[in-house]
């Protein structure tokens, strides 16, 4: 029936819609007059569509013959997607407002962008996939590229659009390859053919290219050559939203790909993820030792991340699953915090990105200083704090599963990480007093957002805000 898949769509749909319309509506008026209104616009019907998937309720539900399924592990992927794209839309109003770069297009474009990711995690067929997967990448060259008088913003677009044209061919290429040795581009179908020691060459080769056209989406080692740049080179808020709802989007449709078309060939890819998991996580810890832009540094802390999430789904297990969604929420938690305060980083109404610039902050801004402090320290994994048990959750699934070098790899990269953030800390409290200081932030907005992230790396010790319950369930219906 037409009308119970529109029913199961249908949050995707009004999405799709109000960006359409919102579209021909600002074009036909005052354009870049209603850009502010359309930001909060947006923010709200991310929140509202966030609450309804989240209400749902239970179950599984496939839509036009498997190429749409809407279950448990789909439903808290887009909630975290959507939470975090509107509190990055949230952050950015005033900063772009402020730098003459908030135009009508970029809340609809985030929105067309979440449309995509959105189906990324629902997907059921390659077709579906590869739909879902173009919107989001289509959407995100544009805004890469939004600051246009800016060398570095347009190369930063560039560089994305010609690497990412590459990753979609990768993809594309082992889509067509598995369609051809499985017969079909459902998932259902795959899972049949794709067995443990029974895959024929061809197969194998198509998922290995699946495989890479999807770790260049999470910037997984070695197809993180773009993050770095398209981090620096774009505005400040577009990196803030790279680092946060496209991953988690990215790591959806690769745990969907991996165990709903080849559930049954876990071992098979396990050790492919597992090596990209491994390079992630050490590239990322060493690369980032020696930057000086706090822009750069958080891009190869999040291909680090990607590394420690990847683990869990190298796990191949519904524990592993389960932990790669909480590390997410957490990651994705932390990240708007932090981007909250580099956001605030300005010097005379200029953004100023070198972390040198810090010294002795905290003599300032002492309550903003401290914030940090518990975000970065989230970051390192350091206990008692939420980052921790993200930690926690990843090494034990990868070491229950037969990881256990792994495990203790991640320990390492994660003690060689935790120096590139204690550095930043070590300016903010012990660093050279600048005369050329940092202005203290005049935003309620950026600093709600800090000091929340916060307090919720501190409070979110006891249950980790149910979270928890919430993605083992998600990871049931996926592994099952």
């Amino acid at each position: 029936m037409i009308s119970a898949d529109l029913t199961i769509i249908l949050p995707e749909i009004l999405l799709a819609v109000f960006a359409m319309l919102a579209l021909i509506g600002a074009v036909y008026t005052g354009k870049d007059k209603l850009a502010p209104m359309l930001v909060w616009a947006t923010s709200a019907i991310f929140v509202l569509l966030a609450l309804w998937i989240g209400a749902s309720g239970a179950g599984t539900n496939v839509a036009f013959n498997g190429m749409f399924v809407d279950d448990g592990f789909a439903r808290f992927a887009k909630v975290t997607i959507l939470v975090s794209a509107a509190a990055v839309l949230l952050m950015s109003e005033g900063y772009m407002s402020a730098r003459g770069l908030l135009r009508f297009e970029y809340p609809l474009l985030v929105a067309l962008a979440a449309v995509g990711m959105m189906m990324m995690v629902s997907a059921g067929d390659l077709m579906s996939l590869y739909m879902g997967l173009e919107l989001q990448s289509l959407s995100l060259y544009v805004v890469a590229s939004l600051r246009r008088d800016s060398a570095k913003s347009t190369e930063a677009g560039l560089k994305y659009f010609v690497l990412g044209a590459l990753s979609s061919g990768l993809l594309l290429y082992g889509a067509s390859m598995v369609y051809g040795f499985a017969g079909t581009t459902q998932f259902a179908g795959i899972i049949q053919t794709a067995t443990e020691g029974e895959m024929s060459v061809g197969l194998l080769i198509g998922l290995v290219l699946l495989i890479s056209g999807m770790a260049f989406k999470v910037s997984a080692v070695p197809f993180h050559m773009w993050t770095p740049d398209v981090y620096q080179g774009s505005p400040t808020p577009v990196t803030a939203f790279f680092a946060t709802a496209p991953k988690v989007a990215a790591m959806g449709l690769f745990a969907r790909v991996m165990h709903d078309a080849f559930g049954n060939a876990t071992h098979d890819w396990g050790q492919v993820v597992a090596l990209l998991s491994l390079l992630s996580m050490f590239l990322g810890a060493v690369a980032a030792i020696g930057q000086r832009d706090i822009k750069r540094l958080m891009a190869y802390s999040s291909i680090a991340h990607m590394g420690f999430a990847l683990m869990g789904l190298a796990a191949g297990t519904a524990l592993g699953v389960q932990a790669m969604l909480i590390y997410m929420a957490i990651y994705v938690t932390m990240n708007v915090g932090t981007f909250a305060f580099i956001l605030s980083m300005e010097r005379d109404g200029q953004p100023v990105t070198d972390i040198e610039a810090l010294g002795m902050y905290s003599k300032r801004e002492p309550g903003k200083a401290l914030a940090m402090l518990v975000l970065l320290f989230s970051l390192a994994g350091v206990p008692p704090l939420v980052g921790f048990f993200g930690k926690f959750y990843v090494l034990r699934a990868a070491y229950e599963a037969g990881y256990a070098w792994l495990a203790v790899a991640g320990v390492v990269a994660s003690v060689i990480g935790a120096f590139y953030y204690l550095r930043i800390v070590f300016y903010m409290y012990f660093g050279e007093d600048r005369e050329d200081a940092l202005d203290g932030g005049k935003s309620p907005v950026l600093w709600g957002f800090l000091m929340a992230s916060a307090v919720i790396m501190v409070v979110g010790v006891v249950n980790l805000f149910g979270i928890e319950g919430a993605a083992a369930a998600a990871a049931a219906t996926l592994v099952n």
